[in-house]
């Protein structure tokens, strides 16, 4: 099973919101040397605890302080964009790194009602997702009335970011598909991947059907230890159900010395239940049944926490996990 890793650009308190751009250079670099398959960055918008609004830009800048790992967005919301604009983005992107761009595509709108109708989107908008998939897809393979430019040298992969719905979506396009959060944690997770293996259409794109987790890991010496570094992102969730905004990250000291509720207490353990956070040999034994139970081609691993450190040394914890897992 591959590593890759999604970096959503997490600001943190005490720290100018556009520093989260720079740390999320240093962690690809650090990821590359580490041996990730793929980086990732996100698509939020007027989100506060994310920095990251405009993949195409911070791949742009990625591209410049990497060489050899491939760089991708987890991914575009297609909803927000026209599929002409986002495939001239990517041909751009892929000429000036040739080989190494991936254009993972998701249809979640804004959070809140003023965000979405700052994006020109409403709820009760048609859902036209498969058909911008199918229309961007043909201007990046120039098959398109309108010639997107400039010319791709590779094919650029495509990816769909999924819900439950996106499963079944991706089986169709012959696309490979992403699972995480209420996919990964659904009782019907093995009825949804069994369908997608029995109704992927083989494409251009991909001949057999591909499945990517993507999980929420923290590695530390110990349980203890992990689940420490975990709170921040907990806490910064189990907020955002209260108050509505996803906040920047707080050290962990600052989360203690507020108030907790009953409810926010649970919201946060619930959370914490939902992470894979602990010493080397939890981390690898719950990695271990996660790819059992999925037959995952790929980890996507997505984590966030107040201590950068502490961060890159998760980091390269597991990556030594999965390359003692080969």
């Amino acid at each position: 099973m591959r590593l890759s890793m999604l970096d959503r650009s997490r600001t943190r308190t005490g720290h100018p919101e556009g520093a989260a751009l720079t740390h999320t250079i240093e962690r690809a670099v650090a990821a590359e040397r580490l041996g990730y398959h793929r980086f990732w960055v996100a698509e939020h918008h007027a989100v506060p605890g994310i920095a990251s609004g405009s993949p195409p830009v911070l791949l742009g800048a990625l591209g410049a302080h990497t060489s050899t790992i491939r760089l991708g967005s987890g991914g575009v919301m297609l909803p927000h964009h026209q599929p002409l604009v986002v495939a001239e983005q990517f041909l751009m992107l892929d000429a000036l790194y040739p080989g190494r761009i991936d254009l993972g595509l998701g249809r979640t709108l804004g959070f809140t009602a003023p965000v979405r109708r700052a994006l020109r989107q409403d709820l009760d908008d048609p859902d036209t997702f498969a058909e911008d998939i199918e229309e961007l897809r043909d201007y990046l393979d120039r098959t398109a009335a309108v010639t997107a430019r400039p010319a791709a040298a590779h094919q650029i992969p495509m990816f769909v970011l999924a819900t439950g719905q996106g499963v079944a979506l991706a089986a169709g396009l012959g696309l490979p598909v992403v699972v995480g959060g209420p996919v990964l944690d659904s009782p019907r997770l093995d009825e949804l991947l069994g369908a997608y293996r029995r109704d992927f259409r083989p494409s251009a794109r991909a001949s057999e059907p591909s499945v990517t987790i993507s999980v929420d890991v923290l590695v530390a010496d110990t349980d203890a230890e992990a689940a420490e570094l975990a709170l921040p992102e907990a806490w910064a969730m189990a907020r955002s159900r209260q108050t509505g905004e996803f906040g920047p990250l707080e050290p962990v000291d600052a989360i203690r010395s507020q108030p907790w509720s009953n409810q926010l207490r649970e919201r946060v353990e619930a959370h914490l239940a939902r992470t894979t956070a602990g010493s080397p040999g939890t981390v690898r034994r719950r990695i271990d049944r996660l790819a059992e139970t999925t037959g995952a081609d790929e980890l996507l691993a997505f984590t966030s926490t107040y201590d950068r450190d502490a961060q890159l040394a998760s980091d390269a914890a597991l990556a030594e996990i999965m390359t003692a897992r080969v």
